[in-house]
């Protein structure tokens, strides 16, 4: 007994003798002798024709092309949903812990990967893995809040957020002002508060006065070509502490200091004197000060003579001309005398020196130097160029 081979027919065709009956008026009988094709077979056709007219799928294979994109598309949609069911049932068997099944969904995103889409596929709430990515960002706030109060008590609590910045940059964390910000309040680091500064100049003398032979260029393109100088008072338990300095403006370098329970001439000369041994500068540096008496004095005016210096002095009255000196006693008292209480003298030079030569010159950033320390910025600067003194012009 053989087997008849059952015809295979196109949809293409199957459409085209539909349309023989419904457009062109053929009778099914015709058709089915025409063409060879069994009647019950092309009714089968018009009954599925009729379906799909009306917007249904029918139950034979689809004879238009939008039900047939319709069919493959439900059938592309039945395929993903078995892989994503195999894929469920596979991550079941091995076990994952959420938190690894997190880091997929973590790596997932950096592929342009929606969170919600992962973890709907994935099975895992999304308010899980958004809670797991915040625990897991904790150590690093930790890490960074740890660093910042290192580098705020390292700056003797001084450091507002923008040199905080700077100073953890330099620790290699990069980090933003906003967020120091948030974190200087969370660990309630605040800088010591301004207090006011009051000046101790004495100019109502009758010696000579020099002119403004600085005129507030307080940027000279090498070392040892301007010097600033000035006195200011610490108190003491013992009664006030005089402090004169003399500042290099060229890395603002405090390259000479003196303190005395009284403010002579001689004060502000031995200060000279250290910047005159540690520096050794050449004739035509500029020297400028206050038009305090201690700076007319003969004294004084003798010591600049003898090295060919060029005197200058602020004018009357005006407290910026001398604003780098100013500047410095007022980041001196803010960062460490404010903060202590000094039983006598001896204490206060010991506190004063370890200021300015172990934090002061080596370690503070000053913005004017492009958030270098003084002593860094003269090595840096010295790697680049010989260092040129002045010459009397």
């Amino acid at each position: 007994m053989t087997t008849r081979k059952r015809k295979t027919f196109e949809p293409s065709l199957k459409l085209e003798v539909v349309r023989m009956i419904k457009e062109q008026g053929l009778s099914v009988q015709n058709v089915s002798e025409s063409m060879s094709i069994g009647q019950t077979a092309i009714r089968r056709w018009l009954t599925q024709y009729g379906a799909e007219q009306n917007g249904q799928p029918g139950i034979g294979k689809p004879l238009t092309a939008e039900q047939q994109r319709i069919r493959q598309l439900e059938l592309e949609n039945q395929q993903l949903k078995q892989d994503g069911d195999h894929l469920k049932k596979g991550l079941g068997l091995l076990c994952p812990r959420n938190e690894m099944i997190y880091q997929l969904v973590h790596q997932l995103q950096k592929e342009a990967i929606p969170a919600q889409q992962s973890c709907r596929v994935l099975d895992v709430s999304r308010s899980g893995y958004y809670e797991a990515r915040r625990r897991s960002a904790k150590p690093v706030v930790c890490k960074l809040g740890v660093h910042l109060k290192a580098a705020f008590l390292a700056s003797q609590q001084s450091y507002g957020s923008r040199r905080l910045v700077t100073a953890m940059a330099d620790a290699g964390l990069q980090i933003g002002r906003y967020k120091v910000r948030s974190l200087m309040r969370q660990a309630a680091l605040k800088p010591v508060w301004k207090r006011k500064f009051v000046h101790t100049t004495d100019s109502k003398h009758d010696l000579p006065i020099a002119t403004n032979v600085l005129n507030r260029q307080f940027n000279p393109p090498a070392p040892n070509m301007a010097y600033v100088s000035d006195i200011t008072y610490i108190r003491t338990g013992a009664g006030w502490l005089y402090l004169a300095v003399v500042l290099d403006l060229y890395a603002r370098k405090v390259v000479g200091w003196a303190m005395a329970p009284s403010m002579p001439a001689k004060l502000v000369c031995d200060a000279l004197n250290m910047a005159i041994q540690q520096r050794q500068p050449a004739p035509g540096l500029i020297v400028h000060s206050d038009r305090g008496s201690q700076y007319a004095s003969e004294l004084y005016q003798d010591l600049l003579s003898r090295h060919g210096f060029v005197c200058s002095m602020s004018r009357k009255g005006n407290c910026w001309d001398n604003a780098v000196a100013e500047r410095f006693f007022l980041n001196l008292k803010m960062e460490r005398v404010w903060q202590r209480q000094y039983a006598n003298h001896a204490e206060a030079k010991v506190d004063i020196t370890d200021y300015i030569v172990g934090f002061y010159n080596c370690k503070r950033i000053n913005s004017a130097l492009g958030n270098l320390s003084p002593a860094v910025y003269e090595r840096k600067m010295a790697a680049r160029e010989p260092i040129v003194v002045s010459e009397i012009t």
